[in-house]
């Protein structure tokens, strides 16, 4: 089988400063880390290809210090790594993303063959968008099966997935045909360590690089800014609350004097509230 995971490297969060005139997220000086939602699919990938043999690529859009990420994922234990980088990718909202990302894809499938499974992070950390992997599925018109926690059976014979998906409500069983896109939930499984061996392959292996030319798009007024619709006209932290935390009761109160406390103080503050539950014969 041959699996395509697509990763982003982003800015780790616990570090990322707003600017306080311009309101802009400060990039300058902030670590990169991979997409943690990215890692639950990578390891996903890496089940599927131990299970069932096979190739892993994954696959990044960035600047060429994207790189580092790919050979993080190398070193976990992914087969190759692919880094689609050129200045015309600059500012790509998610339509100009997955519209790289596809014909990266394809040109993957030119080279080393088609994929079987295309995996994506549920979301980014820096977006929260979650449209590039369902973005990727309906450019290459491939089923997608989104927010899945677990993967009950791959059978590359009969090219059949299934898989548990999570829904509001309960868990949904659904199964499709390969090939097909699968992002995949936050704690469905966790990364593995990777091998020594892995480690020093990612230090020394080769990351494979391509423009926009090289992977075959024509039109470049779909990539980068030109290609993008979406404007982002600020970004600011939220404004901090004034108003302090209350303290109900008081050490060694019992459950029922809590409740009691917790009551009378929301009734204190909303008076009307008492009399529409009272109207509305509810016990106060």
């Amino acid at each position: 089988m041959h699996i395509v995971v697509c990763i982003k490297q982003v800015p780790d969060s616990a570090q990322i400063r707003v600017h306080p005139v311009t309101n802009t997220i400060m990039r300058q000086g902030v670590p990169t880390i991979i997409n943690p939602f990215d890692l639950f699919s990578l390891e996903e990938a890496l089940r599927m290809r131990d299970a069932h043999g096979g190739a892993v690529t994954v696959l990044t859009m960035g600047p060429p210090m994207a790189t580092d990420a790919l050979r993080k994922a190398l070193a976990f234990g992914a087969d190759r790594g692919v880094l689609l980088t050129d200045r015309f990718f600059a500012g790509s909202d998610t339509l100009a993303t997955s519209f790289a990302l596809s014909a990266a894809i394809e040109k993957i499938g030119q080279v080393y063959g088609k994929p079987d499974v295309i995996f994506a992070g549920k979301q980014t950390i820096d977006g929260d968008t979650a449209q590039v992997g369902p973005g990727i599925a309906k450019r290459l018109d491939l089923l997608q099966l989104t927010y899945v926690a677990k993967i009950a059976s791959v059978d590359p014979e009969t090219r059949a997935i299934t898989v548990e998906r999570r829904a509001e409500g309960g868990t949904q069983v659904l199964q499709t045909r390969l090939p097909c896109l699968v992002t995949m939930l936050e704690g469905s499984n966790e990364i593995r360590r990777g091998t020594l061996d892995d480690a020093l392959r990612a230090a020394r292996a080769e990351i494979v690089t391509w423009s926009a030319t090289d992977a075959g798009i024509e039109d470049l007024t779909k990539c980068g800014l030109r290609g993008s619709p979406t404007v982002v006209k600020r970004v600011f932290a939220p404004t901090a609350r004034q108003e302090k935390a209350a303290t109900i009761g008081e050490a060694g109160d019992s459950p029922r004097d809590l409740a009691d406390g917790l009551i009378a103080e929301i009734f204190s503050r909303k008076p009307a509230l008492e009399g529409a539950l009272a109207a509305a014969g509810c016990a106060a």
